[in-house]
């Protein structure tokens, strides 16, 4: 097929049923850029020579060098099929688990996948997770086994053993779509439980209509009833092909029917459904049997399609036999050219043979054209998931947003369909290399004229020589050159005295922004003005408000106006500039980097709620701090960091509260590759970066039972090695674990206990974050005396997020636990809590905003409000600010109840009354002074979350200054303000003490990021990788082999303060015969106490009296305290002896 012009894909776009967006997806190095490479040689754009080896798609320098794809990208392939011609958006998307964000974006735009599984790696790691996120997506995927050539050339299978090893590959897909079939049938099920139990409680459905029946459950109820026959991967269904992509073959085995249907006289269908199967040829009775197996027969696909291929394999690579590879060319019908034949090279040969015999691009674009959907079949389903942000269902979406649902499934390009574009990713590009600046083609008279001018030219030098020779004195030759010569000389002139200073304008201007993206309906039209919607956009309001404004800008919250300058048809490596873009395809939109900073939904309509977010299997865990080499460039490199955090969808890019720039990553290959960018196009500065910083929790545990030699340790022992608090004048440690304070001017004293929460409880409360702080600013707009909107779905979910924590705090000393929080740390949506245990004060609880939505009286919320003391939030400012910085490394605390048991306040005059929800917003002002670098270093995104609930800050800075004032005089006339400082300042820094010495009393650990890793070797280097995890405090949870393949999987967890390095060192020791996968997993609790020293006789026999042998929590502890400038206790120098003198040697 020939190349094909643009104006075929402009005509190919407006027909939505011929089109298909498709993404291809598989692990790493398993051949997905090598495949794509045949696919776009069959559009004539690249040579088919070259198709696997030019990497066609692989753009950048690096990817090219390391051999891996780390972006997705795409192009428009046209392929005909019989009368019908269909366009083909292919996106190619990297395999590297640390690019896994790449996939998502590129799933979100397609309606198909073409899933590629290894031959002889079979299912790995990275492809179960592929597999899973297009099962999220709700998008179809088809299955190519590529390198199977490997089974040939490598692992020297016969033809029947290689059958079997492709039956069992196929079985291992299957069973990964088959699991996540089961677990959407019984959430699915589950679902229709709940509303079931509710439609009772609400009396639709009496109880009296299924008397006496007892409930069992059944777990596989639902799944007989559901339909799976197509959700499976089968060579007859047509959704399979085998190829090897490298030598340019692949088929199906409708192509193998057909040829043999017309040999041996058998209809095509009756082969179709026995090629693949338990089947074999009676040769005698000419008939297809079944029991191949039983019989000892050849299966039908062997005898008729892979003995082939091995023959062929046999012939032109291992025998070299040139008459039999003459006669199979002659039964084939293929003509190769004389120097493929008389290459040296036997694969040249082959690939000349097979590609014209089985073409890998004929096969998968026919099964792609035949069984993946076009836009036009998307599925209601997919369609109400894509608008349902969060826990909020379809259903509970305002009218004129479910109507909008028609829009999707019609695909319409109509002028008065909606327009609706979601825009995945923003990728960078050269503007050289944008069609508008690329230099258009001269026309015919064009290159005649310029060639007349150079001829003039060219005459004019030549007589200015000739006269300049003939002349007598140089000024003659000076005053005939500059007139002689205006066209040649003046121009030179002219461009030499250009002014210096617009080279740097012109290379900050060198790189622009293209959205990746797809239209969904309507036409996109250049020049067009389309709304943004944030993610925290909310229809119902929109719809309200934008019926009282007309302009293009309405005052909506988390709702934007912006103009699509230009349109791109996205080629690879190149762009073409379009004018307009129907519905279904994708496409590249220019002038969005205003609007858009990763991902974002564009419409034209203000009912349209933005789409889910991207699904990210790989979670940003390394850290690393950025400065420039030179000082003054320290602004560069804050755009450089601001551009790759929009170009990239997994980056983030932070300030913490020492001034630090922190880049932070997914790992170590992603790190890479952003410091590149930095460096060569985004900053285009020298950069340092400082080593990883490491993230690491601290925690409390129960106390230990046993020593470190697992001896049993006595109750009096345990509490003289756990209690290591000081105690002074107004400290006060009980035995029991209870931490008294007092603050400075005696007017008021604290009690808190630390007590480690469940790890099911920890969990959560760390999957919940987003909740907990929509909950906070509930019960802060409460205070305030504001209302917050707050839809159904939410409220469930806190009522259910409520029930769960009641389950999982059960015990005596959990007793009414839940409705006695007082708050959650750090930051107020953290995995700690801080309990109200203060006899004789019933303050609300935090989950109070929730019944007062759900309807009771005003009078009884405040008569409630009121019950809150003064500077109750200067007690949970002190909380917050002990769980953000703990006591061992000034790290975040986690999984940390702290029990505030007794807070009395005694004031020596008397005061006069302040209203208490006056105080708290005055405390509630400092506790956000005192903890914004916190918020700004943690979370650059936490302001957007915050304030994601349609309110707006009140006060200006000079308001906040005056309110702040306002209250140290208030603070002032009360008496409240000593030689001490403001008591609401002593308050906080009494909790905060407080806590950090109660989580001091208890037993303290440190808890490590960990890393799930998986790793594939042979059983030659097992021992070997086995070694690396060992020295780098990895843990094995798993060892299986993979049956009919010589690879074992080993299953390991390893920290993520150990993982630099770790694949290098792997590849090096392995001699690259292993490769692992690191995704981030949990954190865990490292065992060994970092402040441990040797206490028991047995402890001493078996440490030593000095106990020197390595603590790696001591390691951890003291490299982040050195790291932030803390005090590390450490002998600097050992065993030193005086030096001695030459002299004194004599």
């Amino acid at each position: 097929m020939g190349h094909t012009s643009l104006d075929k894909i402009k005509a190919l776009q407006k027909n939505p049923a011929n089109v298909r967006n498709l993404c291809i997806l598989a692990h790493v190095d398993h051949g997905k850029t090598t495949l794509a490479d045949s696919l776009v040689a069959s559009n004539g754009i690249i040579s088919s020579r070259l198709a696997g080896k030019l990497r066609y798609l692989d753009s950048r320098e690096d990817e090219q060098i390391r051999g891996i794809t780390m972006k997705s990208s795409a192009i428009s392939l046209h392929y005909a099929s019989g009368e019908k011609d269909y366009l083909i958006n292919l996106i190619d998307s990297p395999g590297h688990v640390d690019f896994s964000s790449e996939v998502s974006t590129a799933v979100r735009l397609c309606d198909g996948a073409i899933v590629i599984v290894d031959a002889v790696e079979g299912v790995c790691p990275q492809t179960q997770a592929v597999l899973r996120q297009a099962w999220l997506e709700n998008i179809r995927p088809v299955l190519v086994i590529n390198k199977i050539d490997r089974l040939i050339m490598e692992l020297k299978l016969t033809s029947q053993e290689a059958y079997t090893h492709l039956q069992k590959i196929l079985e291992q897909v299957n069973a990964v779509t088959g699991s996540l079939f089961t677990s959407k049938v019984l959430e699915d099920r589950a679902v229709k439980e709940e509303r079931a139990e509710e439609d009772k409680e609400e009396g639709d459905i009496e109880p009296a209509e299924c008397p006496g029946l007892e409930q069992v459950y059944d777990w596989s109820a639902g799944l007989e009833d559901s339909d799976d026959s197509q959700l499976y991967f089968s060579p007859d269904q047509g959704n399979v092909v085998f190829a090897s992509a490298i030598d340019g073959w692949g088929f199906s085995i409708q192509q193998f029917a057909q040829i043999h249907s017309q040999r041996m006289g058998i209809r095509a269908e009756v082969l179709l459904k026995t090629l693949w199967g338990d089947f074999y040829l009676n040769a005698k009775a000419k008939k297809i049997m079944k029991g191949a197996h039983a019989k000892g027969k050849k299966p039908l696909f062997v005898q008729l399609v892979l003995d082939n291929i091995w023959s062929l394999y046999d012939a032109v690579v291992t025998r070299r036999d040139k008459e039999k590879i003459e006669k199979m060319m002659m039964s084939l019908g293929v003509k190769v050219m004389t120097r493929d034949s008389r290459h040296s090279d036997p694969k040249v040969l082959l690939s000349a043979i097979c590609s014209q015999w089985l073409p890998v691009s004929q096969a998968v674009l026919f099964m792609v054209c035949d069984k993946l959907p076009s836009p036009l079949d998307m599925t209601s389903e997919r369609i109400e998931r894509l608008m349902s942000v969060g826990a909020r269902r379809f259903h509970s979406l305002p009218l004129q947003t479910q109507e909008l649902k028609t829009a999707f499934m019609q695909c319409s390009s109509d002028d008065t369909a909606p327009v609706i574009v979601f825009v995945s990713k923003m990728f960078m590009v050269d503007a050289k290399a944008l069609p508008q600046n690329k230099q258009r083609p001269l026309t015919q008279e064009e290159m005649a004229q310029r060639r007349e001018l150079a001829r003039q030219r060219h005459t004019e030098r030549l007589a200015a020589i000739q006269q300049t020779e003939s002349g007598e004195g140089n000024g003659q030759s000076g005053s005939t050159t500059p007139a002689t010569t205006p066209g040649g000389d003046n121009t030179i002139g002219q461009i030499q005295g250009l002014p210096l200073k617009a080279k740097p304008e012109e290379e900050e201007e060198k790189e622009t922004f293209v959205a990746f993206a797809r239209v969904y309906s309507g036409v996109v039209r250049r020049g067009q003005k389309v709304f943004v919607m944030g993610p925290k956009y909310d229809p119902a309001q929109g719809l309200r408000m934008v019926r009282i404004v007309s302009a293009c800008l309405p005052p909506v919250p988390h709702l934007a106006c912006c103009t699509m300058d230009s349109l791109y048809l996205l080629m690879g490596r190149e762009l073409e500039e379009l004018e307009e873009v129907p519905s279904g395809n994708v496409l590249g939109i220019g002038g969005l980097e205003e609007c858009v900073l990763k991902s974002a939904t564009l419409s034209t309509s203000p009912a349209l709620p933005p789409f889910i977010p991207l699904n990210f299997e790989a979670t940003p865990i390394v850290r690393v701090a950025i400065e420039p080499k030179h000082p003054s460039e320290m602004p560069k490199l804050v755009r450089g960091m601001r551009l790759l955090n929009q170009a990239d969808p997994c980056a983030e890019v932070l300030i913490q509260e020492t001034g630090e720039h922190v880049l932070v990553t997914a790992g170590e290959v992603h790190l890479q590759r952003c410091l590149d960018d930095l460096r060569e196009r985004f900053a285009k500065i020298e950069i340092s970066a400082s080593k990883p910083i490491i993230p690491f929790r601290e925690t409390v545990i129960r106390p230990p039972k046993v020593d470190m030699v697992n001896e049993d340790l006595g109750k009096q022992q345990k509490v003289a090695v756990i209690h290591q608090v000081k105690e002074s004048d107004t400290l006060h440690l009980d035995p029991s674990g209870l931490v008294t304070l007092t603050t400075p001017n005696r007017q008021a004293t604290v009690g808190v206990r630390a007590i480690p929460l469940p790890e099911e409880v920890t969990l959560l409360l760390e999957g919940s974050a987003d909740l907990i702080r929509t909950l906070e600013q509930a019960g802060q707009a409460q205070r305030e005396g504001r209302t917050l909107d707050m839809s159904t779905w939410t409220l469930d979910a806190l009522m259910v997020l409520k029930s769960r924590l009641e389950v999982l705090l059960q015990g005596r000393k959990w007793r009414n636990a839940v409705d006695r929080i007082w708050a959650f740390g750090p930051r107020r949506y953290g995995p700690n809590i801080l309990l109200n245990s203060v006899e004789g004060y019933q303050r609300p609880s935090v989950w109070h905003c929730l019944e007062r939505e759900k309807g009771e009286k005003e009078g009884g919320a405040k008569a409630e409000a009121s019950a809150i003391r003064d500077f109750d939030n200067s007690v949970v400012s002190g909380f917050q600010l002990a769980t953000l910085s703990g006591p061992m490394c000034e790290e975040p605390l986690m999984g940390v109840c702290f029990s505030v048991e007794r807070w009395d306040m005694n004031f020596p005059t008397q005061r006069t009354h302040l209203d208490s929800v006056t105080e708290e917003d005055s405390n509630s002002l400092d506790a956000s002074v005192s903890e914004s670098p916190g918020e700004a270093a943690g979370h650059p995104e936490a302001s957007g979350k915050a304030g994601g609930a349609g309110e707006t800050p009140s006060h200006p800075e000079g308001a906040v200054a005056g309110a702040i004032q306002g209250r140290r005089r208030a603070e002032v006339v009360a008496g409240l303000v000593d030689c001490y400082g403001p008591f609401s300042g002593q308050l906080i820094a009494a909790v905060k003490e407080a806590c950090r010495h109660a989580f001091q009393a208890k037993p303290q650990r440190l808890m490590a990021a960990m890393y799930t890793c998986e790793i594939m070797a042979t059983a030659e280097v097992l021992g070997r990788v086995y070694g690396v995890l060992g020295k780098r405090e990895g843990r094995v949870l798993q060892e299986e082999m993979k049956e009919g393949t010589e690879m074992f999987i080993i299953k390991a967890v390893l920290p993520v303060a150990e993982s630099f390095g770790f694949a290098d060192e792997i590849r090096k020791r392995t001699s690259g015969l292993a490769s692992p996968q690191l995704v981030f997993s949990h954190w865990e609790v490292i065992s060994s106490d970092p402040s441990w020293v040797p206490t028991t006789e047995e402890e001493y026999l078996h440490f030593g009296v000095k106990a020197d042998s390595a603590n790696q929590a001591l390691k951890y502890m003291n490299g982040v305290r050195r790291r932030k400038g803390l005090y590390v206790e450490e002998k600097i120098v050992e065993h030193g002896e005086k030096q001695r003198t030459l002299s004194k040697n004599k």
